[in-house]
């Protein structure tokens, strides 16, 4: 009868077991030392070693052979124990065995002094399974057994388990097996199996063990129905969508394309791809980006994407971005654990890492304000250098101070005025740009007035001449301006940054003043229910009240509006040169 490997090949001796030498060490030295406890517990994830050196232990303890504190497996006893005719070391499961009644029956029978070996031995398993009248039961007899038992308790879930027990036995705790380690046991046991396992293919299916020598030798076993166990016959065995799968889906997914990400998804269902599978490559891809992100030389990536792929799509996300896929994924691979659909799940999970807007957890919310911020501090770089730019060119005031451009800027067709100020009335004259009259262009629908200064003695605007004096007592205001108030109170919210990046964002949030009420209007519902917020509508409360001079009562509402953005650029444009002054 076939026998599965993770059986055929579990250790028989303490030098077999991989990975826990900080166990077996331990435990050798206590049998040559002949100072062993009467009770232990192992605890760790599974698959670890903790019931296979329960089993040796129980050997170890009643080996009539011993050598070096290792059972010599040849003895009657030794072989007595691993074949279970030997009715003195007992292996239990508490799962099944949870009740009162049971416990019971093992404690009475626990003083009876064994019939053929040293030591009566009880192997407990899954024993944080046990009711806690159970664990009262057993509680006893542990704190004060015969000198012939020995209990040893294994489970995987530790704070299950009662302090009263826990203070009674040796504590050992099982490591996560390296992959380093279970990818050198696979090998030594494809090699006597007459196998021909790969590199790649041991690197991977040590990497799905997740730490788990069992898990490992069972995928080999599940993969071994040929001699050759390559990389393509693992992830066509187990239904995985390999890296280059996986990268192409999570690169199309970051880039926004949701017609490509939802094709490619669908190339791999039809190819059988599990999608739980699909989802944990998926996370283990966007957890390695966010720790090569973090920390480029770390150490704690999985190994399964080189760091030159990591970099690429590293460059394209943000910490915030990749918690919020983080967090739908998570939430995706939960539902699939509920049933449901799972195409549909899966469909849900791309399409919402695609737009970061279709989700509303706080980690979306953070990627979004992260992104404003970026967008926000591109505009301000690009800004100072079209200043810096600007600053460069050749200006001079003419003799009748009315002409601020020479006609080096008039000619230079990277220049933020050119097109627009010929349409508004600028005209050259003797190689130079002289200003128009001093009216406001005609597609802004605002009141403009010129002070002129008290020397002039004249209560009208001077347009011109030699003797004109236009100097800076000289402004034009533009009286309750559709937009700049607003402007000013983003400016006096630029030091609340999540505040200013929300509001500042033209496309979606704009403002209206009418009679003392302060209108905000917001493009979605969630919007909506920020601004309304304590955290946002007090500091614009406040900016508001500092502005306007007096008391406002803040109003906000789904919807658009505002002023046009093309008049809003053209007197952003000439607010750059001091043409006009705002207020």
């Amino acid at each position: 009868m076939y026998q599965a490997l993770y059986r055929k090949y579990r250790p028989r001796c303490f030098n077999d077991v991989a990975g826990q030498e900080h166990v077996t060490e331990t435990l050798r030295r206590q049998i040559v030392s002949d100072r062993l406890s009467h009770a232990y517990l192992f605890v760790g994830t599974r698959g670890t070693g903790k019931t296979t050196c329960a089993k040796i232990l129980s050997r170890a303890v009643n080996c009539r052979n011993p050598v070096d504190g290792e059972p010599c497996n040849a003895c009657i006893s030794c072989v007595g124990i691993e074949n279970g005719s030997i009715l003195d070391v007992l292996e239990l499961d508490a799962a099944s065995n949870s009740g009162v009644d049971n416990v019971r029956a093992l404690r009475e029978e626990a003083f009876y002094t064994p019939a053929s070996v040293k030591k009566r031995v009880y192997i407990i398993d899954e024993v944080h399974m046990l009711s806690n009248s159970a664990f009262n039961a057993l509680l006893k007899i542990l704190e004060e057994p015969p000198d012939h038992l020995i209990f040893i308790l294994a489970t995987t879930e530790l704070h299950k388990v009662p302090a009263t027990i826990l203070s009674r036995c040796q504590r050992f705790s099982f490591k996560r097996l390296l992959p380093a380690a279970i990818t050198k046991r696979l090998n030594q046991v494809a090699k006597t199996e007459g196998l021909i396992l790969t590199a790649d293919a041991a690197e991977k299916l040590a990497a799905l063990a997740d730490g788990s020598m069992r898990d490992g030798l069972s995928l080999l076993d599940q993969c071994a129905s040929d001699t050759t166990v390559d990389l393509a016959r693992v992830l066509d065995t187990i239904g995985l969508a390999g890296q280059q799968e996986t990268l192409r889906l999570a690169a199309a997914a970051v880039d926004g394309d949701i017609t490509g990400t939802l094709s490619i998804l669908d190339g791999l269902y039809n190819d059988g791809r599990d999608m739980a599978s699909l989802l944990n490559e998926l996370a283990a891809l966007m957890r390695d980006i966010l720790v090569c992100k973090l920390s480029p030389d770390s150490p704690l990536l999985s190994g399964g994407f080189s760091r030159k792929e990591l970099s690429g799509l590293s460059k394209k996300l943000t910490p915030e971005r990749l918690f919020s896929c983080l967090e739908v994924i998570k939430d995706a691979s939960y539902s699939l654990s509920r049933g449901g659909s799972v195409r549909l799940s899966v469909e849900m999970c791309l399409i919402r890492i695609c737009d970061v807007r279709l989700s509303d957890d706080a980690a979306a919310v953070l990627a979004r304000v992260a992104k404003l911020e970026v967008n926000s501090e591109f505009e301000i770089r690009n800004s100072e250098l079209s200043r810096d730019s600007a600053n460069g060119v050749n200006l001079e005031l003419t003799k009748d101070k009315n002409s601020i451009l020479n006609s080096e800027f008039a000619k230079d067709e990277n220049s933020v005025l050119n097109s627009e100020f010929a349409k508004d009335g600028w005209r050259e004259t003797g190689g130079q740009v002289a200003a128009p009259s001093l009216t406001p262009p005609k597609d802004i629908d605002v009141a403009a007035e010129s002070v002129v200064s008290d020397k002039t003695g004249a209560g009208e605007a001077t347009h011109g001449g030699e003797d004109a004096d236009v100097s800076s007592d000289s402004e034009f205001r533009i009286p309750n301006s559709e937009f700049k108030f607003w402007h000013d109170i983003l400016e006096l919210l630029k030091s609340d940054v999540p505040v200013y990046a929300l509001l500042s964002d033209g496309a979606n949030v704009q403002a209206e003043l009418r009679d003392g009420l302060l209108i905000v209007r917001a493009t979605n519902l969630f919007t909506v229910s920020t601004i309304e917020s304590k955290m946002f509508s007090e500091p614009l409360r406040e900016a508001a009240r500092k502005i306007l001079g007096q008391e406002v009562v803040v109003r906000v509402e789904a919807g658009g509006g505002g002023i046009d953005d093309g008049k809003m650029e053209k007197l952003e444009r000439l607010g750059k040169f001091d043409i006009f002054k705002f207020e």
